[in-house]
């Protein structure tokens, strides 16, 4: 039976409407910033597979270091044990994150990381003697991820609602974009934490950029004042970088654009180039040391039967070596002044009513229709009429974004602003 029958038959994929879905595209290679289909077809990627490619399909430097760990260790329980990848690993997080965050804790996906912060919070508090401190403060038009205290973390109803009775209670305070000023947001953000005093166990934020609610970039001075305010109460502070961590905004983590450091760092995605599936925590000491003790009942109890996969671990260390040595916070920095230069050119076509980018991120943002938002049937066409100029972007309703691996160049993505440029103007505002 064709294996696409098969599909057809069994599979159900993620955030598709599996009754009205066109069917799915049968990708059988990657070569560099471009996916293979089976009938010949080459599509140029222009969301890095969901954010996690950083160097193209298929980089032979990850690949050999991939099958060169898988024949010599493919996994081992991380339970009562440990291998080289995964300490080598820690070490070079450690060294390239925000200062005072030496302990790392791993894990499979970066929704699982924001859970296993938020859980580390909490208990942490509980070890203290501070039981109360349960409430989280998140940010409006947040996303963290799909398992159940990142959903509470999140601000998208339309991710989340089916489970709103099931979810941990959080506070969600505005961010400065459109019309809300950096002080006005800061502001009301002091008057939560005041309010909520001897409540709080953390505050989650993605910083810069907040993915999936839009693409929507607020100010280093926002995330300045907001880690400012958390640390002057002593409420630590959660970076969720699974999206914006391994160069996407132009640093190699969004927290240095505010030159912050958090107490808890959520990274994934990039991590393994785009190879395999890898998270991890970052914790700071004082986190780290409210969970030592002679009562083994006082661990933190969280792990999973793949915890530090040695083959993943191993293609971590390769695509952060790669980001050394293809430079590619340089190329980061080139996508944006050709980003900046053609996103200037589609600001005055019918429908566009902003359009912002930063680092690798472009980001054009459809006038608001009768249906907009993330369920704006405008995403879906416009997808479909890239899809046919051989280009795949996957816009979030209403906010069209381009994300491409490094490797991709200028030419390629020239062909995708080209290519907007022909098919904006047919959308239209509703």
């Amino acid at each position: 039976m064709d294996w696409l029958e098969l599909d057809r038959r069994h599979v159900w994929h993620p955030y598709t409407q599996m009754g009205n879905a066109d069917p799915p595209l049968p990708v059988v290679a990657g070569e560099g910033a471009w996916l293979v289909l089976a009938d010949g077809r080459r599509i140029f990627d222009g969301i890095s597979s969901w954010w996690v490619n950083l160097h193209g399909h298929g980089h032979p430097v990850i690949a050999r270091a991939v099958a060169e760990q898988a024949a010599r260790l493919e996994h081992v329980l991380f339970a009562g044990f440990a291998h080289e990848p995964a300490a080598r690993l820690a070490a070079e997080l450690v060294s390239r994150a925000p200062a005072g965050l030496p302990r790392v804790f791993y894990s499979d996906d970066g929704s699982t990381a924001v859970e296993v912060a938020m859980k580390m919070a909490v208990q942490a508090w509980r070890h203290r003697g501070e039981p109360r401190r349960t409430l989280f403060v998140a940010l409006e038009d947040a996303y963290h991820g799909d398992t159940f205290g990142a959903m509470a973390a999140g601000g998208q109803a339309v991710f989340h609602g089916a489970f709103a009775d099931l979810l941990c209670a959080v506070r969600h305070v505005p961010v400065p974009h459109a019309r809300r000023s950096t002080d006005e947001c800061l502001a009301a953000l002091e008057a939560v934490l005041a309010r909520e005093e001897g409540r709080i166990a953390a505050v989650l934020v993605e910083p810069i950029v907040q993915g999936a609610g839009g693409m929507l970039v607020h100010p280093p001075e926002y995330l300045a004042g907001l880690r400012a305010a958390t640390a002057r109460r002593g409420i630590p502070l959660v970076a969720d970088e699974v999206f914006t961590g391994f160069g996407r905004t132009g640093r190699l983590f969004a927290c240095e654009h505010a030159g912050i450091a958090p107490d808890l760092m959520c990274v994934s995605k990039g991590l393994t180039g785009g190879f395999l599936p890898l998270a991890a925590t970052l914790a700071s000491e004082e986190i780290y040391a409210a969970f030592l003790s002679e009562d083994r009942g006082r661990a933190f109890f969280h792990g999973h039967s793949y915890t530090a996969n040695p083959v993943a671990c191993a293609a971590a260390l390769a695509s952060l070596r790669l980001l050394d040595e293809e430079r590619s916070l340089e190329r980061v920095a080139a996508l944006e002044r050709l980003f900046a230069r053609r996103l200037a050119r589609l600001r005055g076509l019918p429908g566009v009513a902003a359009t912002r980018g930063l680092g690798g991120l472009a980001v054009v943002e459809l006038e608001r229709g009768a249906g907009g938002g993330y369920l704006d049937p405008r995403g879906p066409q416009l997808a479909r009429a890239l899809l046919e100029r051989g280009i795949l972007l996957r816009p979030l309703g209403d906010v069209v974004y381009l994300l491409p691996p490094y490797c991709a160049t200028d030419a390629e993505c020239q062909a995708v602003f080209d290519a907007l440029e022909e098919v904006l103007p047919a959308l239209g505002g509703s």
